[in-house]
């Protein structure tokens, strides 16, 4: 088809003549949209300012605008001599671009597993981590926070489900093409898009890196022909969503009146739970970016600032930091070159948030201020000197707040560039490299004022402590690539190879000394600390570590299509890893895919509701080199030290003898070392109903991951030490994933876009024995003291990942006392159960069905979006309940220890008697949002407002604070009793471009 380009030439107007602007749902201009009057050859393009002119040889003409990866608009003339066009994103294109790994694909010539997310379904709101603007939206993807909205802690994530025991169980970021990006490099207004690697050959292509399926982001770029400015900014709150039930001060003395438990009224009344809340915490956000480009160059430049405060005191993040791209070509866009650098810089209070685990060992009947008192005949028992009471049982934290300090400084960086040159047609070379470097420092302090270096007990006897560490941690990539594509007929031919080398290498230090007889130095002059001559107090400590390993690969990949609609793709990784044995250094990862584009087909032509139908299957290799360096080498300790004594004496007299360190083995050498390996299979069906009104992927994905490393004991001799880490075991992972979206309405003024995700996983760990190393089961999930409770789940040879194992309840008997039932079927006491005999499986931690559903509604300027997610089919294990709603245990209880367990005279048990189902569904995220139009002289191009609340409210059956406890790993489903509060969150943001 051949268009003819106007330009927009005032003489050049006539009757006949339509000129307007194309821009994309920002507001901003869409240079090369294509203007098409319908039922001619008749055509436009829009230049770099979005700008257009068509003479019209109808006067009743359609237009017809069309844009990669936009949903074509026509629009009647209606003798309108201006048409301005607003295009939106297409929900489900097969001319959607998709990043497969070293490259791109168009979505219709995709034949794995991938699922891509950009900026329109981000989750809304403050982000700590930028994979939470993902939470929900993956099928198969598992994120999850444990500790909930605290500022410095991690995110747990998971892709269809545990596929090691000891090594990385996390999917592979790679950002901007630099495998093992850091997240703390990306912040929420930089990104543009995810682009998860979900099957063995989707993620095939990144070797020992990719067991754990591959995670893409894409960092927004300057686009030619537009100059533009963005200001992004926003303030919340968080508020506590679910206070467990503690007694109350009047409750206590009531409980202690009643003789439930023996303790002292010391005449005060204080929740200690509320007091520990930061309830005037405000967070902020502020995101500057200027942009732009001509024809041959762009650039855009992001700053930042984010100051994160915490729902607990003394708990809060503040970083800020820039990044900044540059593209150019130049020779008619043969040479190519591609840069782009960030640095982050945060400090983090990390003193707070760990104390809440305190309200149990509170009375709230004492106060937290008091004067020093330990005369007889006193109001109130204080041993505490500096105006904080100190409890005999437990700790004061606001003594802590006020005598310690526990600080991180941070910054990261990364250098990234990428030139490539097109040596002929079709034929292209390229080369990436890239530069990674992540350091911080760690300082702690407790002043001679703070209760655990001056009490009676002390071992620090009234004298400072300090503490400081030191990691630096860099990472060197160097990636050349060798392309061709060549179209012959109807075959197409994408060809790839090429070579990755990465070297990391980590330093750490740390120090530590006592002895401090004021607070004056803090962590600056270690050498004033007396413990390095008092021999009275603690021994200091000085460690130093460096460690590091290299990757060296050969991969290829060759796409083949025929008649675009029939595809094959296959690929090879030969990789090499210094962390193997010297017998499995290198490995092969090949990978096979295929798909046929059902819907092309002569046949479908009469099937007028299908507008898209592709068959997908694949198969691919994958491996995990997530383990720590050395492991296959024999690696040194120190032992004891020997005295050398001299040939003559000193002058004294004296033989004194020199002391020297001795060293050995503290590790089994194991030369056949080598990476965990993955094989699985996936097959697919990705469809467009109804002119593409509801489209979607299915996937049905069987995956053994074998040769899992973990320790093995072994006699001695012949082996030095009691075990060796080598591969043994294998697990099985399997599922169902469903992602669909449906535009329920498309109208003028209203829309309204359904989307939903959801998944079907099931595991077992296959193997974890052979003829020579035995191993029947794994334990984990410590549930603590008091009555040492020991694990709570175990990982069988055979079963399924994330059982509970423990006792199963029975009743009790009329005096409270706990029963359970034996092996057998009988009832016994809690003395009389044999946990190898008696215990069995009582439940399983591992959410089976993840689901999300996101509602987005637009009214005219408006817009709404309702996000709902949930898990169901699992258990938890609630060890609020178990530990303090138990009458016996000591110090304050739950309300329920005095009603629902009021009956329990025993000391608390570990039983199925604690498990609750998990299921639930949450209200996660609701944002409404208000869009400003300007008009062609504003100063604007757009302005939007809104308002999100994350964590609205939950349906569920479990007592507990919250369902959604750690559900990654080996270990999942145990509602950790020192909890962080969970919190609702309100933000109000705006985000204007000019």
């Amino acid at each position: 088809m051949v268009f003819q380009i106007v330009q927009a030439y005032p003489n050049a107007l006539n009757q006949n003549t339509v000129t307007g602007t194309v821009t994309d749902s920002d507001g901003l201009p869409l240079p090369g949209v294509t203007i098409q009057e319908k039922g001619t050859n008749n055509g436009a393009q829009t230049d770099f300012d979005g700008n257009y002119s068509i003479t019209l040889e109808n006067q009743d003409a359609v237009l017809v605008f069309s844009f990669v990866g936009m949903q074509t608009v026509e629009q009647d003339v209606n003798g309108q001599s201006s048409i301005d066009i607003e295009m939106e994103a297409s929900q489900e294109s097969l001319d959607e671009v998709v990043l497969v790994g070293y490259g791109t694909q168009n979505r219709r010539s995709v034949t794995t597993s991938i699922t891509k997310v950009t900026e329109d379904d981000f989750n809304q709101g403050v982000v700590t981590n930028a994979l939470s603007l993902i939470q929900g939206k993956v099928p198969g993807l598992s994120i999850t926070r444990p500790a909930g909205n605290n500022p410095n802690a991690g995110t747990s994530i998971q892709l269809r489900g545990v596929t090691s025991i000891t090594g990385n169980t996390e999917p592979l970021i790679v950002i901007d093409g630099i495998p093992g990006g850091s997240l703390d490099l990306v912040q929420q207004n930089d990104i543009e898009s995810f682009d998860v690697l979900k099957s063995g050959a989707a993620s095939a292509i990144y070797g020992t890196r990719g067991n754990n399926g591959v995670i893409l982001i894409t960092t927004k770029k300057g686009k030619a022909g537009i100059t533009s400015f963005e200001y992004s900014t926003f303030l919340s709150r968080d508020f506590v969503n679910a206070k467990p039930d503690f007694l109350s001060a009047a409750q206590y003395r009531q409980a202690m009146e009643d003789g439930v438990f023996s303790s002292n009224d010391f005449g005060y009344s204080t929740d200690i739970f509320d007091e520990l809340v930061n309830d005037t915490n405000l967070s902020q956000y502020h995101n500057f970016v200027a942009s732009g480009g001509g024809e041959n160059s762009n650039y855009r430049v992001s700053l930042y600032y984010r100051n994160l405060e915490g729902i607990a005191l003394e708990n809060e993040r503040e970083e800020f930091g820039v990044r900044a791209s540059f593209n150019q070509s130049a020779f008619d866009d043969r040479l190519n070159f591609q840069s782009s650098i960030v640095t982050n810089f945060n400090n983090a209070n990390l003193l707070g948030g760990g104390q809440f685990g305190i309200v149990t060992d509170w009375n709230p009947t004492a106060p937290i201020y008091a004067p020093y008192s330990v005369d007889e005949g006193t109001d109130l028992y204080n041993e505490g000197k500096f105006g904080f009471y100190q409890p005999q049982r437990g700790y004061n934290p606001f003594s802590e707040y006020e005598n310690r300090f526990n600080k991180r400084q941070q910054q990261t960086f990364s250098g990234d560039a990428k030139a490539s040159f097109e040596i002929t047609e079709g034929l292209i070379v390229a080369a990436f490299g890239s530069y990674q470097r992540n350091t911080w420092n760690d300082r702690q302090h407790r002043s001679i004022q703070d209760w655990n270096q001056y009490n009676d007990g002390s071992e620090y006897l009234g004298t400072g402590y300090a503490y400081k560490s030191n990691l630096l941690d860099h990472t060197t990539t160097f990636e050349p690539t060798l392309t061709f594509e060549r179209e012959i007929g109807d075959h197409t031919f994408d060809l790839l190879g090429g070579y990755s080398y990465q070297y990391t290498t980590q330093e750490t230090f740390d120090m530590n000394n006592s002895g401090f007889t004021t607070d004056a130095f803090l962590d600056w002059n270690f050498g004033a600390g007396n413990a390095i001559i008092d021999t009275d107090l603690p021994r200091p400590s000085l460690n130093s570590f460096k460690n590091d390993n290299t990757l060296i690969a050969f991969f290829s990949r060759v796409n083949y299509s025929f008649k675009d609609r029939y595809f094959l793709q296959a690929s090879m990784r030969r990789e090499g890893s210094s962390k193997f044995g010297a017998n499995n250094k290198w490995g092969n990862f090949p990978a096979v895919s295929a798909a046929w584009l059902i819907s092309d087909e002569l046949f479908m032509e009469d099937t007028d509701f299908v507008s898209n139908l592709k068959l997908r299957a694949d198969y691919g290799i994958t491996g995990n080199q997530g383990i720590p360096n050395y492991q296959s080498l024999v690696t040194l300790g120190t032992g004891g030290r020997y005295p050398i004594y001299p040939d003559s004496p000193n002058a004294d007299g004296q033989y004194i003898p020199t002391f020297y360190q001795t060293y050995g083995a503290n590790k089994n050498p194991n030369p056949d070392l080598r990476w965990e390996r993955k094989k699985e299979w996936n097959v697919g069906l990705d469809f467009g109903l109804f002119n593409n009104r509801l489209t979607g992927a299915l996937d049905v994905y069987n995956r053994r991951t074998e040769d899992l490393l973990l320790s093995y004991e072994v006699p001695q001799p012949p082996f030095v030490q009691r075990t060796i880490y080598t591969n043994v075991g294998t697990i099985t992972n399997k599922g169902v994933e469903l992602g669909m979206s449906f535009r329920a309405i498309n109208s003028e003024d209203f829309s309204w876009t359904i989307d939903m995700a959801g998944s079907y996983q099931e595991n077992e760990l296959t193997t974890l024995s052979n003829d020579q190393f035995i191993a029947s089961e794994i334990f984990g999930g410590n549930i603590g003291n008091p009555g040492n409770l020991g694990d709570a789940i175990r990982n069988t040879e055979g079963g399924p990942i994330g059982n509970f194992y423990g006792k199963r309840f029975a009743g009790f008997t009329q005096e409270g006392e706990w029963l359970f039932y034996k092996a057998d079927g009988s009832v016994a006491t809690a003395s009389e159960i044999s946990p190898e005999e008696d215990n069995a499986i009582i439940g399983n931690g591992m959410p089976k069905y993840n689901a999300s559903l996101t509602n987005t509604f637009r009214y005219k300027n408006f817009d709404l979006t309702i996000f709902l997610r949930g898990k169901f089919d699992y258990d938890i294990l609630n060890t609020v309940d178990l530990f303090y709603g138990n009458p016996n245990i000591g110090g304050n209880v739950l309300t329920s220890a005095l009603d629902q367990y009021s009956h329990i005279s025993e000391q608390p048990q570990y039983s199925d008697y604690y498990l609750e189902s998990g299921d639930f569904v949450k209200l996660d995220n609701v944002t409404l949002g208000y869009n400003f139009k300007f008009g062609e002289n504003s100063p604007f191009n757009a302005l939007r407002v809104y308002a999100n609340a994350r964590n609205l409210a939950v349906i569920t059956g479990y007592t507990g604070r919250d369902p959604e406890v750690q559900d990654t790993g080996l270990y999942p489903g145990v509602d950790d009793r020192n909890f962080y509060p969970r919190t609702t969150t309100i933000t109000a943001g705006i985000n204007v471009k000019f």
